[in-house]
C-alpha cells in the first residue's frame, strides 16, 4: 500500500516542472500554480478527512474511490496541453489524493499495537515507492514527457483497486457530533499562546517558502543546465532522508530540538547554494552536494518539528496539533511559495541563451531567505535542548477549555 502510496506521488510530482516547461511551454508562474494546487488540497483536505472519513464511510473504501477518481483526472490532466485547460484538472486530482495521505496512515495505524514501533517500517516502503519512481522515469528518459503522468494513473487504477482488498478500517468517530472544533481542531490554536511553539509554528510556515523553489523548479534546473538523468540521480534526496532517519535518534539526544532545527533551516540555504554555483562539468559535485542535502533539510527540521509538536500537545490534542502543523507548511506555507517562486523565475528568464534562466540569481533568493528564517528562529526560539521537551507540563484540557 505504502509503495503503491508514494510510487503516485512520485511519478508525476517531480518531473512535471520539466514537463510544463519544456513541453507545453508554462511560464515559471504557471509552473508554480500547477505546484500550489498540492498546497491547496493539502489546506483542504484535513477537513475532508474529518468531515466524511472518520465518520460516514470504511477508510480502505474512501481510499479506493479516491484513487479510482484521481485516476481519471491524472490521466486527463496528461492530454491538457493549456494551463487553462491543465490547472483545474490538475486542481481536482490533488483534491483526490491528499487526503490518501492521511487514508493510508489511518488503515496502518488500525492494524497495529504499537505504531510508533511497527508505523516507520512500513512508512520507509513509500520511501522506496518514490525511489523507484524516479528511478525508472529517469531510466525511460521521459522526463519532458507526458507519460510520467499516465503512469501515475494507471497506477492510481491498481492502487484503487488494491485498496478494497485492504483489511477492514471502520471509520473511527462514526455516530460521533460533528463539531467544527473538532474539524478544524480549533482547541489546538492553544499551543500557539507558548512562544517556543509559536516560534515552531511561524518558522514552519516561513521556511516551506523557499522549499517550494526546490520542489517546483529543481527538476527543470537540473535538466536546463544538462545534468543527465535528471529524475534518477534526484533519488539521492530520498537515499539521504532514509540514512539521516536512522541516525537522528542518536542526534537529536546530543544536540537537541533547537539545533537539530537550525542545522535543518541552514542546510536549505546550503543547497540553494549549491545549485546557484554547480555546474554539470568541473562543478558537478555541488549539484549532487545540493540533492544529497535533502535528507539534512527535510530530517532535521520537519521530522523534529513533529516530535516536538507531539511531546509538546496534550494526549487528547496530538492529532489535532498535528493536522494544524501540516496545514501550516505544506498547506499556507507552500501556497505561498508557489506565489513567489514563479514571478521570481519568470524575473530572470533569459530568452535566446544557452541556459533558459538565470539560475545563479534564482536560486541564490530562497538561499538568503532561508538563511534569515534560521536567524530569527536562533534568536526567538528558547527551548534548545531535548531535555526541555516534555519536561515542561503540557498544557492540560481544563486550561485549553478555559482559554
Amino acid at each position: 500500500m505504502m509503495f503503491l502510496e508514494y510510487f503516485i506521488w512520485g511519478a508525476w510530482y517531480v518531473t512535471m516542472g520539466t514537463y510544463l516547461n519544456e513541453t507545453l511551454q508554462f511560464s515559471g508562474v504557471e509552473i508554480a500554480s500547477a505546484y500550489g494546487t498540492g498546497a491547496i488540497a493539502a489546506m483542504i483536505s484535513p477537513f475532508f478527512v474529518g468531515l466524511f472519513a472518520d465518520r460516514f464511510f470504511p477508510t480502505e473504501r474512501v481510499l479506493g474511490v479516491m484513487h479510482l477518481l484521481g485516476a481519471v483526472l491524472m490521466f486527463w490532466a496528461s492530454t491538457a496541453d493549456s494551463f487553462g485547460a491543465f490547472y483545474p484538472i490538475l486542481l481536482g486530482y490533488t483534491l483526490c489524493y491528499m487526503p490518501t495521505i492521511a487514508l493510508t496512515n489511518a488503515v496502518s495505524f488500525h492494524q497495529m499495537n504499537d505504531p510508533g514501533k511497527e508505523f516507520p517500517v512500513v512508512r520507509v516502503w513509500g520511501t522506496a515507492g518514490w525511489i523507484v519512481a524516479g528511478l525508472i522515469i529517469g531510466f525511460m528518459k521521459v522526463e519532458a514527457q507526458a507519460l510520467p503522468l499516465q503512469m501515475a494513473a494507471g497506477l492510481s487504477v491498481l492502487m484503487g483497486l488494491y485498496s478494497f482488498s485492504l483489511p477492514h478500517t471502520p471509520p473511527k468517530d462514526k455516530g460521533k457530533k460533528v463539531t467544527v472544533s473538532d474539524v478544524l481542531g480549533l482547541d489546538a490554536l492553544a499551543l500557539l499562546k507558548e512562544r517556543s511553539f509559536g516560534v515552531l509554528f511561524l518558522a514552519s510556515i516561513l521556511i516551506c517558502i523557499p522549499l517550494m523553489f526546490y520542489y517546483t523548479f529543481s527538476n527543470p534546473f537540473l535538466n536546463e543546465v544538462g545534468f543527465e538523468n535528471a529524475a534518477g540521480k534526484m533519488t539521492l534526496g530520498q537515499m539521504s532522508e532514509l540514512l539521516f532517519l536512522l541516525v537522528m535518534p542518536l542526534l537529536f539526544k546530543r544536540y537537541g530540538v533547537k539545533i537539530m532545527m537550525l542545522i535543518g533551516m541552514l542546510a536549505w540555504g546550503a543547497r540553494y547554494v549549491m545549485f546557484a554555483y554547480g555546474a554539470p562539468d568541473s562543478m558537478v559535485w555541488m549539484l549532487y552536494a545540493g540533492i544529497i542535502l535533502h535528507g539534512i533539510c527535510y530530517d532535521f527540521f520537519f521530522v523534529t518539528g513533529q516530535i516536538y509538536a507531539d511531546e509538546k500537545a496534550p494526549a487528547n490534542l496530538r492529532s489535532s496539533v498535528q493536522g494544524m502543523m501540516t496545514f501550516a507548511t505544506y498547506g499556507v506555507g507552500m501556497f505561498i511559495g508557489s506565489l513567489v517562486s514563479g514571478p521570481i523565475v519568470d524575473n530572470y528568464a533569459t530568452p535566446g541563451g544557452a541556459v533558459a534562466h538565470d539560475w545563479t540569481s534564482i536560486w541564490l533568493i530562497p538561499a538568503a531567505f532561508s538563511v534569515i528564517v534560521a536567524i530569527l528562529f536562533f534568536v526567538l526560539f528558547k527551548d534548545s535542548g531535548t531535555e526541555e521537551v516534555g519536561e515542561e507540563e503540557p498544557i492540560s484540557g481544563s486550561q485549553l477549555a478555559a482559554d
